[in-house]
């Protein structure tokens, strides 16, 4: 539902300076999520650590024009719309109620899910959308977007095409839930699991409780877990009119009363009103969420025998009890979802059900918690207790507060019922370089950590290795290769940035979040299972398809991919799907075919019977018209590249005066980009340069930014006269060092380059390929290598770039990037 400038002042009250148009789609808090500058709205707001007024400035050079202040920039624009306001934040919270009545009047009734408590919101927001996803259309919360900001921005995402809106909240003092409340207006309200986070900033938890209500207290469907007892006192002095749905497992009087039966090692059986549903979980706070999800499921009318299918399928959320298989034998249980005493019983409650943790040492790993308001004191005499019940064998503490609140625990007269050992680290570095670490095998391992302590590189250091090849991609150096090519560019001008073909093997959706946040104007990926992806990953960010297929069309409309259109037999095949399901003005992009002869209508006899076409018809319209340059990379060309020029304005010229929108031009990939800076029109295309390889290699300033690397396997002498590999092709000439690698042409390492005719870095020494290359290994010659077993071997990187791997066996370096199979393992970075 878009707005007009005029709308938003009467909404919020602002009082407004400037006078220019404008039609407000999106609203923007962060400069950092830029995508549509010309249709967002900028609050500056301001918090305890930061002020949006900072940000007006860069985000009018990137073409915001509309900004809500609390006071006005000192270089106001005279194209920009300034609504000044007492609080951004209250102006975007209140234009984000009187939006949800608006589409409540256009659509009628509307039934929008509140959710709160301390735990298991997003887990049971997310389980929600699993299971109604099938039957509705629904608006939810991103990620865990619940707080006083985040809140107004999911709402706002609701339109007219809504059928469910599933929003959640957090609070962490008195007095923020009203105006949540006030704007979700929830009618059906989800009370999730009551733990200990913010417990500091109430009088006591009884206070944090009925502050979390306030939520519901116009909802007409409250469901909530009656065995919690102080649960169940504040619903009975609170004021809430709600029909009561409560569930329970000890009461049966309840209005759900639920049997729990445990199922092997994965499952519970969840048993209501004699319907059985199997839930892929055992821990105690997957069963609650699960329950509470299935009573909704009830509620709003789904089969039992739906839900049994849809339930037995829950896919669980990330961050949350994560089971992984550890080194040295080890089972590694990682929950760094939240910090607090009571998902630390639920984390040991599912270490102890677990059926390989019998005759297995336990071993819990715990930083300092944060943020109880008990005394330290109290807390780890609680945390020592919770171990002892929980038949926790070995105790490691890293941080201070941990450390000495054990120790004074077990100082107490209560120790002599703790039979756990306990050893204690300041911080995760002592940790991973002590023996304790070096140490750990055979046990089952709970690791809980608050994030400050970056627990991560312990679950790191601990998972075993299933696959030593990595690829380690470096975010930084994309990000410096964008703007070495910006720099070539005029403000204004647009780029298309490539991430087909997996991002040139680097990794779609990383690299694709990476260039959304550096405000690229497009992506484009070859078909449309590529945009899928993108767009399932939370790319918002226009997406153009490359070569899309006849079978596609609905895809392209459900997901909002831009097909490029080369052909009328796939125009009219466009047209007639689009006016199928009742779509109009869907973008395209026109490609003429002015030398390439691969793609694209002939610019010199196509263009009046493709603009007659396009005319007759409201489906689609053209965003762009685009050509490709055949030798841009070379001055050789240049006459060519000249005469393609020509071809190119004098047809987008033609369709230009044909429609009154303006249509994007674009002609200049990469390497045109920098050899024809005249030509660059609307927009560029920046496909290979953004991957650190340039027409002439890295000379140009660009960085590689990935890295394929392994590890030395083993290393073995082999004297001369002996041979290594298939076919007995390594024959050795001397007596030599061979180092086996865990890599082979299934990776990705192209087999040409075997039998010494290329080389990888080992300790930055050239090390050859000896004899064939192998599916998943290849051997290498390290005789005059200082090296052991396990070092590291760098196949391409910035040291090794892909060009020298191309020259070598006669290709191109796409093809090197490009062939890194799926099974290797990415790993990004930020220098």
């Amino acid at each position: 539902m878009r707005y007009s400038i005029e709308q938003i002042v009467a909404l919020t009250g602002a009082h407004r300076t400037g006078s220019a148009d404008g039609q407000i789609d999106w609203l923007l808090t962060d400069s950092r999520s830029l995508t549509f500058p010309e249709e967002s709205l900028f609050f500056a707001i301001r918090t305890q650590k930061n002020d949006g007024h900072r940000y007006i400035s860069e985000l009018y050079s990137r073409g915001v024009r509309n900004f809500v202040v609390s006071k006005l920039p000192d270089n106001v624009q005279p194209d920009a719309n300034y609504l000044q306001v007492p609080s951004p934040l209250k102006a975007m919270q209140r234009l984000a109620e009187r939006h949800r009545e608006a589409i409540v009047a256009k659509v009628g009734n509307l039934d929008v899910i509140g959710i709160t408590g301390s735990n298991g919101k997003t887990i049971v927001k997310e389980w929600l959308y699993q299971l109604l996803s099938p039957d509705y259309r629904i608006t939810r919360s991103p990620r865990s977007w619940n707080s006083q900001i985040g809140v107004p921005l999911s709402v706002w995402r609701l339109s007219e095409d809504s059928q469910l809106g599933i929003f959640e909240t957090g609070i962490s003092e008195p007095g923020e839930m009203d105006a949540l409340q006030s704007i979700i207006q929830p009618t059906i309200g989800i009370m999730t699991h009551l733990g200990s986070a913010h417990d500091e900033n109430f009088g006591n938890r009884r206070e944090k409780c009925m502050e979390k209500l306030r939520l519901f207290r116009d909802a007409k469907v409250l469901i909530y877990h009656s065995d919690d007892e102080l649960l169940r006192e504040c619903i009975a002095l609170s004021d809430i009119r709600a029909h009561l749905v409560d569930w329970s497992t000890e009461d049966e009087s309840a209005a759900i009363f639920v049997r729990l039966t445990p199922q092997g090692a994965d499952q519970t059986l969840v048993t209501i009103n004699g319907n059985d549903y199997v839930i892929p979980f055992i821990d105690a706070a997957s069963i609650e969420d699960a329950v509470h999800c299935i009573c909704l499921c009830l509620h709003l009318g789904l089969e039992p025998a739906v839900i049994k299918e849809r339930i037995a399928r829950l896919e669980p959320v990330a961050m949350r009890l994560e089971v992984k298989e550890g080194r040295n034998g080890c089972t590694l249980i990682a929950d760094s979802y939240n910090s607090d005493l009571g998902s630390l019983e639920i984390a040991l409650d599912f270490m102890r059900r677990r059926p390989d943790t019998a005759g297995r040492k336990r071993t819990l790993i715990l930083s300092d918690i944060k943020q109880t308001g008990l005394t330290l004191t109290a807390l780890y005499s609680q945390v020592a207790e919770l171990v002892r019940q929980h038949g926790i064998d070995e105790f490691i503490g890293i941080g201070k507060e941990v450390s000495a609140g054990i120790a004074n625990a077990l100082a107490s007269d209560d120790a002599k019922t703790y039979t756990f050992t306990v050893k204690s680290f300041d911080s995760v570095d002592d940790f991973l370089a002590s023996d304790v670490f070096a140490q750990l095998h055979d046990r089952v391992i709970l690791l809980k950590g608050a994030r400050l302590f970056h627990f991560d590189r312990i679950s790191e250091a601990l998972i075993r290795k299933v696959h030593e090849t990595t690829l380690e991609v470096n975010l930084s150096a994309v990000v410096e290769n964008l703007n070495h090519y910006r720099a070539f560019m005029k403000p204004e001008t647009r780029m298309v940035c490539m991430v087909k073909a997996s991002a040139y093997g680097a990794g779609a959706i990383e690299i694709a979040k990476t260039l959304q946040d550096h405000h690229v104007d497009y992506l484009a990926v070859a078909v449309a299972d590529e945009g899928v992806e993108l767009r399932r990953a939370g790319i918002t960010s226009n997406v153009m398809i490359m070569n899309p297929e006849m079978n596609c069309f609905h895809t392209l409309f459900e997901y909002r991919l831009e097909p490029e259109v080369y052909s009328f037999r796939l125009l009219d095949a466009l047209i007639h799907a689009a006016e199928r399901e009742g779509v109009t003005n869907f973008p395209i992009h026109i490609k003429l075919d002015t030398g390439m002869h691969r793609l694209g209508f002939d610019p010199e006899h196509d263009m009046p019977a493709l603009i007659e076409r396009l005319q007759a018809q409201t489906a689609v319209i053209p965003r762009s018209v685009f050509s490709h340059f055949v030798g841009s990379d070379s001055p050789d060309f240049d006459a060519f590249s000249e005469l393609q020029w020509q071809r190119f304005i004098k047809a987008s010229d033609q369709l230009q005066a044909a429609f009154p929108h303006h249509i994007l031009r674009h002609i200049c990939n990469s390497a045109a980009i920098e050899h024809f800076p005249d030509r660059h029109l609307d927009m560029v295309r920046l496909g290979l340069g953004l991957y650190g390889v340039g027409p002439m290699g890295t000379e140009l300033g660009l960085t590689p930014i990935s890295t394929l690397k392994t590890t030395l396997l083993q290393i073995r002498d082999v004297p001369a006269g002996d041979t290594v590999g298939y076919s007995r092709r390594g024959l050795m000439t001397r007596d030599s060092r061979i180092a086996a690698l865990p890599i082979g042409y299934a990776d990705g390492l192209n087999r040409h380059l075997g039998r010494g005719r290329g080389y990888c870095l080992v300790n930055g020494k050239k090390a050859p390929y000896v004899g064939n290359i192998c599916m998943d290994v290849c051997m290498i010659d390290v005789t005059d290598i200082p090296c052991k077993e396990g070092d590291t071997a760098v196949i391409f990187g910035p040291e090794l770039p892909p060009t020298v791997l191309a020259e070598i066996i006669d290709t191109i370096p796409y093809e090197i990037l490009t062939s890194v199979s799926p099974r290797v393992r990415r790993v990004y970075f930020v220098d």
